[in-house]
């Protein structure tokens, strides 16, 4: 929209809830041509930062985990408008992200180097040799839509923790969490150099932030395709990617059918499917199946889709419509396939119905891609080493759940299936603020978790000292 003398205004990042489509919130759009000054004051901001001590920086990051926690209402209330998350989902959220910023102070101050042993050869004999670890510069954090507050905690936490700068770029249609976090580590005394957000568009403003040497770390979560895209356009920066993936759960004979059934549910359905560790493909072998499905379709049963805004519905919408239409559009290509929508398979608008899918092909796409979605479809298996093998059929590793009560089988699998995290007697959706996490294949590539991401954001840098003389 121009003003007088053609001068052009930035439109605002307009966020619209998900259920009603009504206007929840807006920020400002970052103009691309200021990307370069937004870089060169990250640069300034990771200067501030590398002179801080630890406790300093461990004491600014507590405080901003108070803030948080204190506005937990607000911000819980922020993630169900502009994610349609339920409200007992969003306020889990909401103290899980600050539980995280808290458990990055934690982990700060009980990071060490190590003193090398030096004369383990000749050379180093009167020798000392130690490690120390810097921060690495300026970290381009990337979210996505889906937990906005704890994936952002999840990069922008650790990299201050480290002495990092950090530019946080959300998604457009999640952004007003992002805002609140930033309001309240600003608040705290961290300058506004070591922390930006970057509000826009991922193509224009992530693909110019990521394209910028000064940027030394980028940790991104999403899509392969995007992924790839970061990859190609980064060059010679270090790399965190979270991608996709397509989650099992392995349910054996000897299992407590009523705890996987509701693990099944739990992680096939939170936030209405659109969770990388989702369960999407259940494995169950074939003397239990029946009982299984009976119980699996009972609890689905139970949840209630609606207004996320209120107290008793536990299922909301998805993000937008058309995701809303390929993951109903996935639901009739496996029925038209030969599968049996035991459970839902509609929408209404967003709102798509909790899915079972029996028997569908391995060839379908529900089956072989990434739902992102409220589904999860069952397959039969015969011995554990067609479970290990049709559960290991994917391009992608993320996590695997296993239920069995024998221990030897258990630790089998956990050797033998090709995935980043194996939980036993769980769904793959669980995960703490001090895991390593990350997956195999199509799944990405570095770590994330408090102790690791620190890690990752950081540089290694060796000292030795020589004797004076000789």
């Amino acid at each position: 929209m121009p003003r007088e003398g053609g001068e052009k205004v930035q439109e605002p990042v307009v966020v619209r809830s998900p259920y009603s489509g009504e206007v929840v919130g807006e920020v400002p759009a970052t103009p691309e041509d200021s990307v370069p000054a937004v870089v060169a004051a990250a640069v300034s901001g990771s200067e501030w930062m590398a002179r801080q001590p630890t406790h300093r920086r461990a004491e600014l990051l507590e405080r901003a985990a108070d803030l948080m926690e204190a506005d937990l209402d607000e911000f819980s209330r922020t993630l169900t408008a502009e994610v349609g998350k339920p409200t007992h989902e969003a306020r889990r959220e909401a103290g899980r992200a600050a539980l995280v910023v808290r458990w990055s102070a934690e982990e700060i101050r009980r990071r060490t180097g190590e003193v090398l042993t030096m004369d383990a050869l000749p050379m180093g004999e009167g020798r000392l040799g130690y490690t120390t670890w810097e921060p690495c510069g300026v970290v381009v954090a990337i979210t996505p839509f889906n937990y906005p507050a704890h994936l952002g905690a999840h990069k922008i936490a650790p990299a201050l923790a480290a002495g990092n700068s950090v530019i946080l770029k959300p998604p457009n249609v999640t952004p007003l969490s992002g805002s609140f976090m930033h309001e309240k580590f600003l608040e705290v005394g961290f300058p506004e150099e070591a922390f930006q957000v970057a509000f826009g568009s991922g193509p224009r403003i992530g693909g110019a932030l990521c394209a910028d040497r000064r940027v030394r770390k980028i940790s991104f979560t999403g899509s392969v395709p995007v992924g790839e895209d970061i990859a190609r356009t980064a060059g010679l920066k270090r790399l965190t990617c979270e991608l996709g993936a397509n989650c099992a759960l392995l349910v054996f004979e000897d299992a407590d059918l009523e705890a996987a059934a509701a693990a099944a549910v739990q992680s096939g359905f939170v936030n209405s499917g659109q969770v990388c560790t989702s369960v999407q493909r259940i494995l169950v072998a074939r003397a239990v199946r029946d009982e299984f499905v009976s119980l699996v379709a009972a609890r689905i049963d139970s949840l209630k889709l609606g207004d996320p805004a209120e107290v008793e519905t536990t299922m909301g919408p998805v993000i937008a419509e058309r995701e809303a239409e390929r993951i109903t559009g996935w639901f009739a290509e496996a029925a038209g396939q030969g599968a049996t929508i035991a459970r839902g398979g509609g929408r209404e608008g967003r709102l798509v119905e909790p899915t079972l899918v029996l028997d569908p092909p391995v060839e379908s796409k529900i089956w072989r891609e990434e739902l992102f979605g409220p589904g999860v479809a069952v397959r039969t298996f015969d011995t554990t080493e067609d479970a290990t093998r049709i559960a290991n059929d994917t391009r992608y590793g993320l996590s695997v759940g296993v239920f069995t009560t024998d221990l030897d089988r258990a630790m089998n699998l956990s050797r033998a299936l090709r995935s980043g995290s194996v939980h036993v007697n769980s769904g793959p959706l669980w995960r703490t603020a001090f895991q390593p996490y990350g997956g195999f294949g199509d799944s990405g590539f570095g770590k994330e978790g408090v102790k690791y991401a620190i890690q990752e954001m950081s540089e290694q840098k060796l000292v030795v000292i020589h004797p004076a003389h000789g």
